[in-house]
Parts: C-alpha cells; sequence; structure tokens
C-alpha cells in the first residue's frame, strides 16, 4: 500500500473515492466542470486496470498496456490540477453535506462519487493463503518475471485468465491453463490466440483442489476431475488465480442499496440509494467490467454529481 499522509479537512464539492479508469475520469469531468474536487485513492492511482498488461479493446489505442493507458488518465488529471490523496476510506456519514471518513482524517463534499472498483477472488484451497507471495499470485504482469524458465498454472476461464497465461509464456517453461468447465468464458479472438500457443497446455473440467509445497514456495497444483474423486498433481513453481472479482464496497454496507455480491445498486443515473452519492465502475451493478465502461460511467456520474449540486444548492 502506498504511504498515506493526513487528509487535510474540508468542504468540496465532489469527492471521488477510487483512482482507476472510473475516479480517474470522474474527476477529469468534475474539474473541467469548475468544482472543487478531493481524489482518494487507497493504492497506487489506476487500479486494477494498471496491472493488466496488454488493452486491445480501448478505442484510439490499440496494444496498449494497462500500466501505461493509467499512466497517460493520471498525467491528464494532474495537468488540470488534480492529483490523487493516499488515504483508506472507512466509511460514509451521509449528510449533507455527506462526511467521508479516512483513516488520517474527514473530508466533507456535497456530491460523493464511489469508483473503489473490484479485487480479485480466491479459490479458498488449502495452501493458497500459506503460499501467497511465494508462489500464488494474482497478477501475471506483476509477478511474472520471477518464473522464468519453470512450469505455471493459471486457473480461471475469463478474458484476465486466457491473456495472463498468454503474457507468463513469455517467462514460464510452461504454462497449464486450468478450467472447472469444457468452454472458456474469454472471448473467441482471445482463445484462438492461446490455442495456437505450444506453451500453453489446456486442462478442463478440473478444480483445484490444493496447493502443496515446502519451505522455498509452491510446488504442486492439486487438480481432479469435476465430479471424479481421482486426482492429478502438477509440479509448478507458480499458481495464478483469475477466478472473478469481489467489489471493494466493505466500507459502504448497510449504507447503499447492493446487490447480494455486493456491488452497488444505482438508478440511471448513476446515483444511489442515498441521494448525492453516485457510483460508477466495475463496484457498481453493471452488466460490463471493462475499462472503457468504467470510464464512461466516471464521466457520467461527474456530469450527474454537477447537476445535482446545481439542482440542490
Amino acid at each position: 500500500m502506498a504511504k498515506t499522509t493526513p487528509v487535510p479537512e474540508r468542504l468540496v464539492d465532489i469527492a471521488i473515492i477510487g483512482a482507476g479508469p472510473a475516479g480517474l475520469t470522474a474527476g477529469l469531468y468534475a474539474v473541467r466542470s469548475g468544482r472543487t474536487v478531493a481524489l482518494l485513492e487507497q493504492m497506487a492511482p489506476g487500479g486494477q486496470a494498471a496491472t493488466t498488461w496488454r488493452v486491445d479493446n480501448y478505442p484510439g489505442l490499440p496494444h496498449v498496456s494497462g500500466s501505461e493507458l493509467m499512466s497517460k488518465m493520471e498525467s491528464q488529471t494532474r495537468e488540470l490540477g488534480l492529483g490523487a490523496e493516499m488515504g483508506s476510506v472507512t466509511g460514509i456519514v451521509p449528510g449533507p453535506p455527506h462526511r467521508i471518513q479516512v483513516t488520517d482524517g474527514e473530508i466533507k463534499a456535497k456530491t460523493v462519487v464511489i469508483a473503489t472498483g473490484a479485487k480479485p477472488k480466491f479459490l479458498n484451497i488449502p495452501g493458497e493463503q500459506e503460499y501467497r507471495g511465494r508462489g500464488v499470485s494474482y497478477c501475471g504482469t506483476c509477478d511474472g518475471p520471477f518464473f522464468k524458465n519453470v512450469p505455471v498454472a493459471v486457473v480461471g476461464g475469463g478474458n484476465t485468465a486466457l491473456e495472463e497465461a498468454d503474457y507468463l509464456t513469455r517467462f514460464a517453461s510452461r504454462v497449464y491453463l486450468v478450467h472447472r468447465r469444457e468452454q472458456f468464458r474469454a472471448d473467441k479472438i482471445i482463445q484462438d490466440h492461446v490455442l495456437k500457443n505450444p506453451k500453453i497446455e489446456i486442462i478442463t473440467p478440473y478444480v483445484p483442489q490444493d496447493i502443496l509445497g515446502d519451505d522455498k514456495g509452491v510446488t504442486q497444483l492439486r487438480i481432479n476431475p469435476r465430479g471424479e474423486p481421482e486426482c492429478r498433481d502438477l509440479e509448478v513453481k507458480g499458481v495464478f488465480v483469475f477466478v472473478g472479482w469481489t467489489p471493494q464496497t466493505e466500507a459502504f454496507t448497510g449504507l447503499l442499496d447492493a446487490a447480494p455480491e455486493g456491488y452497488l445498486k444505482t438508478d440511471p443515473f448513476l446515483m444511489t440509494s442515498v441521494p448525492g452519492i453516485f457510483a460508477a465502475g466495475d463496484c457498481r451493478d453493471n452488466a460490463l467490467k471493462q475499462i472503457i465502461v468504467a470510464a464512461g460511467e466516471g464521466a457520467t456520474a461527474a456530469v450527474m454529481a454537477d447537476r445535482y449540486i446545481q439542482t440542490h444548492p
């Protein structure tokens, strides 16, 4: 986690929680509208998008890395005088004004845009937490270079899992792609690319059962066919997990209406169940978790927050 400094207490027009693609875009639109803005981020700006090694579907910027794309977004907001303040939001006391409680202070805001994104889900199997950081990873872009010339396993069947499996072939001697279903959920163009990669071995339908290791780290991933008792041990030095996401909305539990999975519910104008509080991006109960969707929702939420202030002086 990035080093935090005390957040100065003040009243702003729009407080934005999260500096991923949704939060950065919301900040861009909010500042351009002439509003005073506070942009809060508990980690490094860019969010999960910054850990994606390649983004092929962002219009106008083909074959860009996630870190490069997020760096451009952050630079654009900084050019307008808005930088992210490091601080973890622990809750909101609804107003007006709304009081955003941060670990090192409190900010009052006429409106709030929640853009906290989502974090990777765990397998919840033996050995996962024990070997986390010692072979178990949730970011191929971050940790791939540590696995040069050794076999690794990737668990998952969506776009992220297949993209990361392809990326890891740059370093690993072999990549086992383990998925619990026969068919992948990833886009066909990504599947076709992965199937042509000679360093990737597809193993379906198998379910991870146990991650084994020693004092040096991971040594095996134990898997078994769905519904069958026999197991198979994959000799690997790394296990990369990409099985979905959990919204980072714990700080707002009990305050805002949410779906059973924790995703925040909003109206068509992205306002939550509390007037003046909006949500955008992967933390919201939307249909598609993509960078361009998060950015679009960030813009919409900022514009709606601006209009809310105009109509609720």
